[in-house]
């Protein structure tokens, strides 16, 4: 039996999210049945770097698979894809040890959220209007987040996560025309965390939120805190690093 990494992209807006849902559309579900046709119908398992939630897009979603096969990595790649929607597509397949894992050996993880100015139809489902932003107040909020904080404020209430402190190695945001990117990476994120710092920092922008109220969240971290949250259909899951 062989290990491979698996690369893929997604359009998130027909799927319920990357994880395994039943009787629902996902990402996951879509690459194990894609795969185990290639597979005599027996069943193969994908483990993601991690779920997407619904209507996230991806451009390198990671993920790893065990199957025995005859095909070489392209040729491989090139089923996979034969049997996946338009919507989803798989840039990579590369044959790795037995120790790797997609969501375990993964060291960096990167996001960027898109936000447009100026409203067009054209970008809908891939970026969200805010109307006008004042960049500079966005750069002061982000480069508060990066480091190691304990995000509990800034990330949907699961009981069963016992550990919320993240490391952020890039947090900042980009101007190009009407869109305004924000760009952050770091060693791991919580469910929805992304998506809470960027309504936030939103909200600092529009002053309808603070600086000081942003500080005093990341020092008093709070589980029933959250207010202000981004949509999901700005936010793209950019790459995934491993050593």
């Amino acid at each position: 039996m062989s290990r491979f990494k698996l690369v893929c992209q997604y359009d998130g807006s027909n799927f319920y999210g990357w994880q395994l849902q039943k009787d629902k559309r996902t990402v996951q579900g879509e690459l194990e049945e894609a795969i185990t046709k290639l597979n005599k119908g027996e069943l193969v398992h994908v483990i993601g770097s991690g779920r997407t939630d619904a209507g996230v897009h991806a451009f390198g979603q990671v993920a790893h698979f065990d199957m025995n096969t005859k095909l070489d990595h392209n040729n491989l790649r090139k089923a996979i894809n034969g049997n996946l929607n338009e919507d989803c597509y798989v840039n990579l397949i590369e044959l790795v040890n037995d120790g790797f894992h997609a969501r375990f050996s993964a060291i960096r993880r990167e996001y960027i959220y898109s936000c447009r100015q100026i409203r067009n139809l054209l970008d809908r489902n891939r970026v969200w209007y805010t109307g006008k932003l004042n960049i500079l107040k966005l750069n002061n909020a982000a480069k508060i987040l990066i480091g190691e904080h304990d995000f509990l404020s800034f990330s949907k209430k699961n009981p069963q996560i016992k550990d919320t402190i993240c490391n952020i190695y890039q947090s900042e945001w980009k101007k190009t025309g009407e869109i305004v990117n924000y760009h952050i990476s770091g060693n791991r994120f919580l469910h929805h965390m992304v998506r809470y710092l960027v309504g936030s920092m939103v909200a600092i922008s529009q002053e309808k939120y603070s600086i000081e109220q942003l500080n005093k969240e990341l020092d008093n971290p709070r589980s029933d805190s959250k207010q202000f949250k981004a949509p999901a259909y700005g936010l793209l899951l950019k790459n995934i690093s491993y050593e």
